[in-house]
């Protein structure tokens, strides 16, 4: 399961990009099937797979513009397997293509970082209570040791160690549960959501508001308890929606 808070150890790096507005969209059923034909012809890894990690690293920021040429060299990939992902990824909601100037990185406003994540607090849910009904002896010992070594990271004040373990932390939920379809849904929303999520985690005080959420979330886990799982879960999303105003006030897209 994707945090709630961002992982602060991708802190976007920016990079020199030209910005510009409008809005276009990608299409074609067929870009998933020749993005992966034309990467397994060369024998490298996706093309799709770098570029949406760059996204989420923070490598390319909201409102750059993705040149195939460059992505090209630095995927060392064809053009055209270049362009079948950037197609893909406009359908994923984290590429949008703009008339006359090719691809860019999109921008999430406010307003639909939440909408966002009120999906997630469904998903989310569903995860935590299905691990709780799967969850093992061996996995339960393994979520407390992360528990233990969140309150670890807020004592001490290592925002970036308790960022990195919250995102352990609900990726394990997110396995334990075995929702392969929830998992690839909540890998596509918090993609889009990357660069809030990163505000979020480094917004003051924040590790000390949702460490609880989080224990709650292991307890009710590692009790088989699934509503309990399910309703802890659904508090931590809540609370990150009331939070996401503060960490974005002015309500416009967040920009590097």
């Amino acid at each position: 399961m994707p945090t709630g808070e961002g992982d602060a150890h991708s802190k976007p790096k920016g990079r020199t990009s030209s910005r510009s507005g409008g809005r276009g969209s990608g299409s074609g059923d067929g870009s998933r099937a020749a993005a992966r034909a034309a990467d397994a012809e060369s024998g490298r890894p996706s093309v799709v797979t770098g570029i949406r990690e760059a996204i989420l690293r923070g490598e390319f920021v909201p409102n750059q513009r993705l040149v195939e040429a460059d992505l090209s060299e630095q995927f060392a990939a064809a053009r055209a397997s270049v362009r079948a992902a950037l197609l893909e990824l406009a359908k994923e909601g984290l590429v949008e293509r703009v008339q006359n100037r090719g691809a860019r990185v999109r921008a999430i406003s406010l307003a639909e970082a939440v909408e966002i994540t009120e999906v997630r607090l469904v998903v989310e849910g569903l995860c935590a209570a299905k691990a709780a009904e799967r969850i093992t002896e061996e996995e339960t010992e393994e979520l407390a040791e992360i528990g233990e070594s969140m309150r670890s990271a807020v004592s001490s004040g290592d925002v970036l160690g308790y960022s990195r373990l919250n995102e352990e932390l609900h990726g394990r939920i997110r396995a334990i549960s075995g929702q392969r379809t929830a998992s690839e849904v909540l890998e596509r929303l918090r993609a889009q959501s990357v660069r809030h999520q990163f505000k979020l985690a480094m917004h003051p005080g924040r590790p000390h508001v949702s460490l609880p959420q989080h224990l709650a979330i292991i307890e009710a886990v590692c009790a088989h308890d699934p509503d309990a799982a399910e309703r802890a879960a659904r508090a931590h999303l809540r609370s990150v929606i009331e939070t996401l105003p503060e960490v974005d006030p002015s309500g416009e897209p967040v920009n590097p």
